[in-house]
């Protein structure tokens, strides 16, 4: 297996997604940020968090299989979320598990941080989601 997730015991748990990943593979796949927008430029799901988290997940999984990846390749995960605030963890979340399933997003999740941002490149722009995997 080129990457192994895990959580060391010593490490806060349970978390919705893994501490640690480590890869061993050779071909490096990165998968830049994926926002909610269908391949024609459509906005998705204007001011809904959960909607635009979904679409930004299946997005990026677009962009894993067309380089012959899956989440389960996947080193690291990055969320930039706007005007970031703890309350809406919940909308967050729902938009992962709303998704999930469909993309093989494993539970929990490749080590993944979520950053709050000011804005993103367009004003109706949520949410943008970075991935890195790894093969052999």
């Amino acid at each position: 297996m080129t990457v192994q997730h895990f959580t060391p015991e010593g490490m806060l748990q349970p978390v919705p997604y893994h501490h640690v990943a480590v890869g061993t593979g050779s071909k490096h796949i990165h998968v830049s940020g994926q926002f909610a927008r269908r391949a024609d430029g459509t906005a998705v799901a204007p001011g809904d968090l959960g909607g635009q988290v979904a679409q930004a997940l299946h997005n990026t999984y677009v962009g894993l299989t067309g380089a012959g990846a899956s989440f389960a390749d996947v080193l690291r995960l990055t969320f930039y979320v706007t005007a970031w605030s703890p309350d809406k963890i919940g909308g967050f979340m729902a938009g992962v598990e709303t998704v999930a399933e469909e993309i093989g997003l494993p539970s929990p999740m490749p080590p993944a941080s979520l950053i709050g941002v000011d804005h993103l490149f367009e004003p109706d722009v949520l949410v943008e989601v970075e991935a890195t995997a790894l093969l052999d």
